[in-house]
């Protein structure tokens, strides 16, 4: 059975796309897949996902809607042509467009589930770039963090184009993640920060920077334990993404429910525009009491434990 991983951005979204730093954590939950092959002369190539209900073969056409059947013909041109057919079964366990990775974790999932019924053996790095060809369908020039993490979970510093680089909490994160219920795709609002970029550079120049000077302090206040300081941090990082309009009411509305109820710390989680927060807490029982305030306001809230590892 194969798996990847859910994600959050615990600091640094979107600036990352511009060569900042970003620090991530891996969900102990997300997308599990397993596959089958068949030398069949009527047998094709065939990827069904629950809960979706959805049944796709691969698409190969160049241009058109990003889809499933577009995403899996991307990563199947990566395997010889000349081998059997493949039948992926997968399941997902986070919501879809909410910010959490579901795409990459799906990609991931999916190249590891091909491997596995084709009796391949490829390393993390290789499942990287792989599924990397996946989230381009769906996210254009995505920063490739979402299916890095999905690939190798854990806690981690990430930089474009550089290798992750693990950190290690000295606290666990207890993390409630909210969902909004508000469809958000990360390429519409990478695409309006780019915009923004475009049109008033220095101040975006100095939002990125303040971000990653965010991040930087986030990953001593990870290494040293220090929760309420990553959770200010988490605060000021919503602020900065605010400014850049990247959050909306409801977000702002279940993020203000979490510090309400004890959390030390929240911010939207992902592309933004609506999706999923993210709201720190001290330990297990104030989750337990953050999960209850930000569910009364959102289409639903769960309890994670971030840095879940292979």
């Amino acid at each position: 059975m194969a798996r990847a991983f859910g994600k959050v951005i615990l600091l640094g979204e979107h600036s990352v796309v511009y060569g900042h730093p970003a620090i991530a954590a891996a969900l102990d939950r997300g997308v599990t897949a397993s596959g089958t092959t068949s030398l069949a002369d009527d047998a094709v190539d065939e990827l069904l996902v629950a809960p979706w209900a959805v049944r796709t073969q691969p698409d190969a056409a160049l241009d058109g809607a990003p889809s499933l059947g577009r995403a899996f013909a991307a990563v199947l041109a990566s395997y010889a042509s000349e081998r059997p057919r493949v039948r992926v079964e997968a399941e997902v366990a986070i919501p879809g467009g909410s910010g959490l990775g579901c795409s990459a974790a799906l990609g991931v999932a999916v190249v590891r589930a091909i491997d596995e019924a084709l009796g391949e053996t490829r390393s993390v790095d290789d499942d990287i770039a792989r599924s990397l060809l996946w989230e381009r369908v769906f996210h254009g020039q995505p920063s490739g963090v979402d299916n890095a993490m999905a690939a190798a979970g854990g806690l981690a510093l990430f930089v474009k184009g550089a290798p992750l680089l693990p950190l290690l909490a000295r606290r666990a994160l207890h993390l409630v993640v909210g969902d909004s219920g508000e469809a958000s795709t990360t390429k519409s609002m990478v695409d309006s920060v780019a915009r923004q970029h475009a049109q008033v550079p220095e101040k975006t120049r100095q939002t990125f920077e303040a971000i990653a000077a965010i991040v930087r302090n986030g990953k001593l206040a990870i290494e040293g334990g220090d929760l309420r300081g990553l959770g200010q941090l988490m605060n000021m990082n919503q602020w900065l993404l605010a400014g850049l309009m990247l959050s909306t009411p409801k977000l702002e509305d279940m993020c203000g429910a979490a510090r309400d109820a004890g959390a030390l710390g929240a911010k939207l989680t992902g592309g933004g525009g609506g999706g999923c927060m993210i709201a720190l807490c001290a330990d297990a029982a104030a989750a337990e009491r953050v999960s209850a305030a930000v569910g009364a306001v959102a289409r639903d809230a769960f309890i994670v434990v971030a840095g879940a590892s292979r």
